[in-house]
C-alpha cells in the first residue's frame, strides 16, 4: 500500500494491493500505519444510478473517512470546509469503482459526498468518529461558489440533502 497526496492538503489516495487468480481478487484496505487514525466504526450503504449522497459533515464531532467502493462506480467528492485553510471551498473528485485499485481518504473539515454511476453501487465507509446527528449539516451539491463539476442536472436527493446550506454558511 501507498499513499499519494492531491492538490488539497489532507486529502489522500490510498493505493491498495489487490491479488488476482482464477477465484477472482482479494484486496488489502486499509492499514494503521499510513494513516495514524482510529476509526471507530464502519457503515456501508447502497445506492441506485444517479443516487447522490451529501455533501456531509458533522460541525462539532467531525469525522475522517476512508471511502472503498464495494460494488460499481461512483463520482466522490470532497469539499474543504476547514475555515483557516488555503484551500477552503476547493474541491477535489474522483472517479472509484470496484475495480479501483484505491481508496480515498478524507480527512477532518470536508464535506463528502457522492454521486452512483452505474446500475447501483455499495460504498464502504471506515468513519473516525460516531455519528452525531445533532451537528450533521449538508453542503448544497449545486453551490455556485463551489462550482462540483457534476455530470447529472437532477440526482435523486434524501430531503435532507435537497436542502443543503450555500458555502457562506460554513465560513
Amino acid at each position: 500500500m501507498k499513499i499519494k497526496n492531491v492538490n488539497i492538503s489532507g486529502l489522500k489516495i490510498i493505493k491498495t494491493k489487490m491479488f488476482f487468480d482464477g477465484r477472482g481478487f482479494f484486496k488489502e484496505i486499509f492499514k494503521n500505519n499510513l494513516i495514524k487514525k482510529n476509526f471507530k466504526f464502519d457503515v456501508m450503504s447502497l445506492s441506485k444510478k444517479n443516487v447522490l449522497r451529501g455533501l456531509h459533515i458533522q460541525i462539532k464531532k467531525p469525522q475522517a473517512k476512508v471511502i472503498t467502493v464495494v460494488s460499481g462506480k461512483i463520482m466522490d467528492v470532497a469539499v474543504d470546509l476547514r475555515k483557516n485553510s488555503k484551500t477552503f471551498g476547493k474541491y477535489y473528485s474522483l472517479i472509484i469503482s470496484d475495480k479501483s485499485e484505491y481508496s480515498f481518504y478524507v480527512p477532518e473539515g470536508f464535506a463528502h459526498g457522492f454521486l452512483c454511476l452505474s446500475d447501483k453501487c455499495i460504498v464502504h465507509y471506515k468513519c473516525s468518529e460516531y455519528r452525531h446527528k445533532e451537528s450533521e449539516t449538508t453542503l448544497d451539491w449545486r453551490d455556485q461558489t463551489v462550482k462540483i463539476k457534476w455530470p447529472i442536472k437532477k440526482p435523486i436527493l434524501s430531503e435532507k440533502d435537497k436542502t443543503g446550506k450555500n458555502l457562506e454558511f460554513f465560513k
